[in-house]
């Protein structure tokens, strides 16, 4: 009987082993699609990646490639998730960063931003045709983001840093402003001042607390007088 039960647990946990190591196979062989397709974009662009050329890169068959994504749209929408995994992971580290929470606070927000080499994924993300995709994106890196930064407030209301109420709601008014100023880069001097002021006054801070914001994004440089 002992022997029995024994080949049983053997038997049941063989066949767990191998449903896992399909199941990693078959996520580690998505991410390399998904690699390709996003460096495919990021050179060629968006518009002038077939799907076809993403098969013949990856040297795959076309119902392989239909296996894991619908669609091209489907391969953008999930490549721009896998960038905002990389993002967040990042993002995260700056909570035990030796730095200021105001710091602390950019640092977040800026490190869930596309990086300077990813502009052609952003803007194809940008374009009227890809609103919904745009919105619900959007919306996940709010989501991912708040926890996030809420924890930077809460320490930064402990140090009289910041004061104010209603932080959940107050860092969601937060990242969307950012959002619509940023995403685009069609800002001046005037709109960053601006910006930094609404933040300031939203989060109970000192006047100057996030000054440094336009040194980050070379604000500094231009000469315009405030409004």
């Amino acid at each position: 009987f002992l022997l029995t039960t024994n080949l049983k647990y053997i038997i049941i946990n063989s066949t767990f082993s191998r449903k896992e190591r399909k199941v990693m196979k078959k996520n580690e062989r998505k991410q390399e699609l998904l690699k390709i397709a996003y460096n495919m974009f990021l050179t060629k662009g968006y518009d002038n990646t077939s799907i076809d050329d993403i098969i013949n890169e990856a040297q795959i068959a076309k119902g392989t490639y239909y296996y894991y994504f619908e669609s091209k749209e489907a391969t953008l929408e999930e490549v721009i998730n896998m960038m905002i995994n990389e993002e967040i992971e990042i993002a995260k580290n700056f909570l035990n960063m030796p730095i200021s929470i105001p710091e602390k606070l950019v640092g977040i927000i800026t490190s869930l931003r596309p990086k300077m080499n990813e502009e052609e994924i952003q803007n194809t993300l940008n374009k009227k045709e890809n609103i919904v995709m745009h919105e619900k994106i959007n919306n996940r890196v709010i989501e991912e983001a708040i926890p996030l930064l809420e924890q930077v407030i809460i320490e930064g209301i402990e140090k009289n840093i910041f004061k104010c109420n209603h932080i959940k709601e107050r860092l969601r008014m937060l990242l969307i402003m950012s959002n619509e100023l940023f995403d685009n880069n069609n800002f001046n001097l005037n709109n960053i001042e601006v910006f930094i002021d609404t933040a300031e006054k939203m989060l109970g801070a000192k006047e100057g607390t996030l000054e440094f914001i336009k040194m980050l994004i070379g604000g500094q440089n231009e000469n315009n007088n405030k409004c």
